[in-house]
């Protein structure tokens, strides 16, 4: 049976080969819903071509996952069958391993370090890190500020969480970073948690402010610790193929846009952390903001030593803490 994303993805494929990008609309992709931040930005660069360009370029977004999942995309760019695609930085780390720089845990000492990272030289020379891998790094959209929350007490310390069951994403560097901090990771579908926090099967999990409102864990895990323990950004990635049939005006033009788009997509996504916050407030989540960052930060020298396995990965690392340095301050 052919199902809807077969569907969809067929007259992709059918103009993939075309000789110039011009002559179509450029195909994105995105798993997330049409409001959501990520998605508003892929309108963003479509607006912002359709202005510069007098329409000669633009961009058709399909929003929710309707190309398939994010390894799904990942795999159709590379191929040529997308020509954008939004992901998690998770896919892209089992293809890019220097990538894995900026999902270390407690990498980043505020929100502005993350951005000041993503924006400048060491975020770029890492997106330039895809090209030998058949995709062309656009730009980095945020996602925020993961923290763990529980069901059981407030969490200020590494000694708070030893021994917790805490569900993370199915990541080895993830449940490295529980191991390091004494708890039991556990991997488990994200549709699942919240029955999963309801029944014990874990005591708790970590995400960011507005997955933690949306998706109601707050109701089962009312205690909530502003750890910020990673801050890796999700990708704009191109395919390559399309990239590299495009004229050099054509590529300043998508490589501009996608970059302005990032702005659109930080004050949608800050917006969205205000209203997160105030509505798990507002429905009883107890918040602990002294968190003692050293201490957790500490714990993860290990982590950091068994993930950055390379002379340029640690190179990258050295920059971003250097720059963090002369930063600080912690913000959602």
């Amino acid at each position: 049976m052919i199902s809807r994303r077969h569907f969809l993805l067929a007259p992709l494929l059918l103009t993939a080969c075309g000789d110039r990008q011009g002559s179509r609309p450029l195909f994105a992709a995105d798993s997330q819903p049409d409001d959501y931040p990520t998605t508003q930005g892929l309108h963003a660069i479509d607006r912002f071509l359709d202005e510069r360009t007098g329409g000669e370029m633009r961009v058709r977004v399909y929003p929710g996952g309707q190309m398939g999942a994010e390894k799904d995309t990942l795999e159709i760019a590379v191929f040529g069958g997308l020509d954008l695609t939004r992901v998690n930085l998770a896919p892209i780390n089992s293809i890019v391993p220097e990538t894995i720089v900026l999902a270390l845990p407690f990498l980043f000492r505020s929100i502005a370090h993350s951005r000041a990272v993503f924006d400048g030289a060491v975020g770029r020379k890492i997106l330039d890190t895809m090209q030998p891998h058949g995709l062309r790094g656009m730009c980095f959209y945020d996602s925020g500020a993961r923290s763990f929350y529980n069901t059981k007490k407030p969490i200020y310390t590494p000694d708070d969480i030893a021994g917790m069951k805490i569900r993370v994403p199915n990541s080895d560097i993830y449940v490295a970073m529980m191991q390091a901090l004494g708890a039991n990771a556990t991997p488990i579908p994200f549709g699942e948690v919240y029955q999963s926090l309801v029944q014990g099967v874990v005591d708790g999990a970590e995400n960011n402010l507005p997955s933690y409102e949306s998706t109601r864990h707050f109701e089962a895990a009312g205690h909530l610790s502003f750890t910020r323990h990673v801050m890796a950004p999700e990708v704009l990635v191109a395919s390559g193929r399309s990239w590299d049939r495009m004229s050099p005006e054509e590529q300043d033009y998508l490589q501009a846009a996608a970059s302005d788009s990032v702005s659109v997509m930080r004050k949608l996504w800050d917006a969205r952390v205000d209203v997160s916050r105030q509505r798990v407030l507002d429905r009883g989540a107890r918040f602990v903001e002294d968190v003692d960052q050293a201490a957790f930060a500490e714990k993860m020298l290990p982590v950091w030593e068994r993930f950055v396995t390379t002379p340029s990965m640690q190179s990258f690392v050295d920059e971003i803490v250097e720059m963090g340095a002369t930063m600080g301050g912690d913000s959602e």
